[in-house]
């Protein structure tokens, strides 16, 4: 699919693995989650714009380079935030804004009940961070909040995702770049990946 990099690298499908099994509890699913995002955005990051500068180390002056953005992270409540902390690791200096999205079990339609994001994000590399790309309804609505800030370079991050979920991404924002560790079979009827890893938030949090 144009505009998706499924990430294989060895390390993210072994703990995309662990991630799958119902055995692991939620203290484990924590961990590993955090560790296949640091992995993956590696390889959403290696596209970020530099721009060359000069550094004086102890011993001489020499050339490097800089990001040409800043970097706002935006985890999508709830189980974003299982992402977060091991990629700002990463990007210490980023900002984090919130999105928080709540679906509607019956209509499969997502609400928004929380945002906080810094105001022009047009001078911004955004990332948004998501497990679980499903049914492409709580994407599409963090994509509209992200456009009314002007947001102009935006990459999504996510473990898995359901091709009924990337191609209605896509229908509304064509251009962005999707970085997930595995495209699932389908849905279910009840707007669930299959055979996914379950509700991401309920294995991080317990509930």
């Amino acid at each position: 699919m144009k505009n998706v990099n499924v990430i294989k690298h060895p390390l993210v499908l072994h703990n995309l693995t662990r991630l799958r099994d119902k055995r692991t509890g939620s203290q484990e699913f924590r961990r590993v989650l955090s560790e296949i995002a640091a992995l993956m955005l590696y390889e959403a990051t290696r596209s970020f714009a530099v721009v060359p500068v000069s550094v004086t180390t102890p011993l001489a002056r020499t050339s490097g380079v800089r990001l040409k953005r800043e970097v706002v992270l935006v985890p999508v409540l709830r189980a974003g935030l299982g992402m977060l902390d091991s990629i700002l690791q990463l990007i210490p200096h980023a900002r984090v804004g919130f999105i928080g999205l709540k679906r509607e079990e019956s209509t499969l339609q997502a609400t928004t009940y929380h945002k906080s994001l810094p105001p022009d994000l047009s001078r911004f590399e955004v990332v948004l961070i998501d497990p679980m790309l499903a049914t492409g309804g709580s994407a599409v609505a963090a994509m509209d909040l992200l456009a009314e800030l002007g947001v102009r370079q935006v990459r999504m991050v996510n473990l898995v995702a359901a091709p009924e979920g990337i191609r209605r991404v896509h229908t509304h924002y064509p251009d962005l770049p999707i970085f997930t560790a595995a495209i699932d079979r389908k849905l279910n009827e009840k707007g669930y990946i299959l055979p996914g890893l379950g509700d991401a938030g309920d294995r991080l949090f317990g509930v």
